[in-house]
C-alpha cells in the first residue's frame, strides 16, 4: 500500500512537459540518430514529432519547428525516400503561412526546391519559386546561400545563364568561408560551368579556393578544354569525369559546352586564316558530315560570334578585316556590368544598416514632454 501510495503521489508531483521542452529534447535524441547513422530509427522519431507539432500552434516553437523540418526531410534523404513526405512538406508549408511561422516558411521552401531538385522537377520548382514568396528578412545567411544555391540552378538548367551566375555567386557569398566545404564546393562547380556557358573563362584564383580546390580539378580541366577549342579533348575529360559529373549533377550542362568548344575552335581558325575551305575546317574540329560544319559556320557568323562570310558554291569561308573592339558597344557593356554590381552592393548594405524606429507609448513619454503637451493643449484652446 505504502509503495502504491508513493507511485501515485509521484505521479501527481511530476510536472509536466512544456511543447517547448518536449520538442527541443526530441530534436536532440532525433540528431543523435542521425548521426550515429540509425537511419530508420530517425525517420520514425521525426515523423512523431512532427506529426505532434501539428497539434500545437505556439509562436515560441517556430525557431525549433524550422530545425525539426529540416532534420525530418534529412532523415528521409538518408534512407532514400524523400519523395513520400513532399505533400506534407507542401501541406506544412501552407500551415505555416496561415499561421505566420515565417521560420518554417523559409526553411521549408528550401525544403521543397531541394525535394523537386532531387528527382529533376525543375518545372514544379520554378512554379513554386514564382508562386511562393521567400521571406528574407527572416531568413539565415545559410537559408540564403541554398535558396540562392536552388534558384540559381533551376535558372542554369532553364537557359537563363546570366541570372543563375547572379544567383550563384550571391550563394558563395552567403556561404561559410571556412566551413561548408561540401556545399562550396558545389555551388563553385555550377559557377565554373555557367561562366563557361556564357562564353566566359572563369578566374584562376576560383579554382584555388581553399579546402576544395582538389575537388575542382575535372572542371579546371573543362575549363582548359573549352579555352583551347579542341573538340576531341573534350570528348576525352567528359568521357574521364563522367562518373563525378553525374554525382554533381552537372552532366546535362557540361553537354552543351560542346557548342561553346566548336564556338571558340571557329574564333580562333577566324583570326589565323583570312580565306579556308570548310572541308579544312570540319577536319580542325574533328567533325563527321561537312554540311553539319557549313550549318554551324552559318549560325555561328549569325551570332556574330565570327565575323565572315561563307561562300556556298565554291565551300570556302573568307574572314572579314577586324575591327578595333573599342569602336563597339562592348565595353561599353562591361562596364555598365561592373556599376551595376558594385550599386547592388552597396544597396545590400544599406539595406543591412537599417532599423526600426521605436516609437515610445504614451506612459513612457517623460514628465517635460507631458507638460509640453499641456501647454501647448492650453494654447490651443486659448485659441
Amino acid at each position: 500500500m505504502m509503495s502504491e501510495d508513493r507511485a501515485s503521489l509521484y505521479e501527481k508531483e511530476r510536472p509536466e512537459l512544456s511543447p517547448e521542452v518536449e520538442t527541443y529534447i526530441t530534436l536532440l535524441i532525433c540528431i543523435y540518430l542521425i548521426d550515429k547513422r540509425k537511419i530508420d530509427m530517425a525517420v520514425n522519431a521525426t515523423s512523431q514529432l512532427v506529426n505532434r507539432l501539428e497539434n500545437w500552434n505556439r509562436r515560441t516553437l517556430d525557431p525549433l519547428s524550422a530545425k525539426v523540418y529540416f532534420f525530418y526531410s534529412r532523415a528521409f534523404e538518408l534512407s532514400g525516400r524523400l519523395a513520400e513526405i513532399r505533400s506534407k512538406l507542401l501541406a506544412h508549408q501552407r500551415t505555416s503561412i496561415l499561421r505566420h511561422n515565417f521560420d518554417g516558411q523559409v526553411v521549408l521552401l528550401n525544403l521543397i526546391l531541394r525535394n523537386y531538385l532531387q528527382y529533376n522537377l525543375y518545372s514544379q520548382a520554378d512554379k513554386m519559386v514564382r508562386k511562393v514568396e521567400f521571406r528574407k528578412e527572416y531568413a539565415s545567411s545559410n537559408e540564403l546561400a541554398r535558396y540562392y544555391f536552388y534558384y540559381g540552378k533551376i535558372l542554369a538548367l532553364q537557359l537563363s545563364y546570366t541570372k543563375a551566375l547572379e544567383y550563384l555567386q550571391l550563394a558563395i557569398r552567403k556561404a561559410p568561408q571556412t566551413s561548408a566545404k561540401g556545399f562550396r564546393s558545389i555551388v563553385t562547380k555550377f559557377s565554373i560551368v555557367v561562366h563557361l556557358l556564357l562564353g566566359e573563362i572563369p578566374e584562376r584564383n576560383l579554382f584555388r579556393s581553399p579546402g576544395i580546390k582538389n575537388s575542382l580539378n575535372p572542371y579546371l580541366e573543362i575549363t582548359q578544354v573549352v579555352r583551347s577549342g579542341n573538340l576531341n579533348k573534350f570528348k576525352e575529360v567528359v568521357e574521364n569525369h563522367k562518373a563525378i559529373f553525374d554525382k554533381d549533377r552537372t552532366t546535362n550542362l557540361i553537354q552543351r559546352l560542346r557548342h561553346n568548344v566548336l564556338k571558340t575552335g571557329l574564333k580562333r581558325i577566324n583570326t589565323s586564316y583570312s580565306r579556308i575551305s570548310i572541308v579544312d575546317i570540319c577536319k580542325k574540329l574533328k567533325l563527321d558530315n561537312v554540311e553539319d560544319a557549313e550549318y554551324i559556320i552559318a549560325k555561328a557568323i549569325r551570332d556574330k560570334i565570327i565575323d565572315a562570310t561563307v561562300n556556298h558554291e565554291e565551300k570556302y569561308v573568307s574572314s572579314n578585316e577586324l575591327t578595333d573592339v573599342y569602336s563597339t558597344v562592348d565595353p561599353q557593356q562591361a562596364f555598365h556590368e561592373r556599376i551595376t554590381f558594385c550599386m547592388q552592393v552597396h544597396n545590400d548594405a544599406v539595406k543591412a544598416m537599417r532599423y526600426h524606429e521605436k516609437k515610445e507609448p504614451v506612459e513612457n513619454a517623460t514628465k517635460e514632454n507631458l507638460e509640453d503637451l499641456k501647454i501647448k493643449d492650453d494654447d490651443d484652446m486659448d485659441d
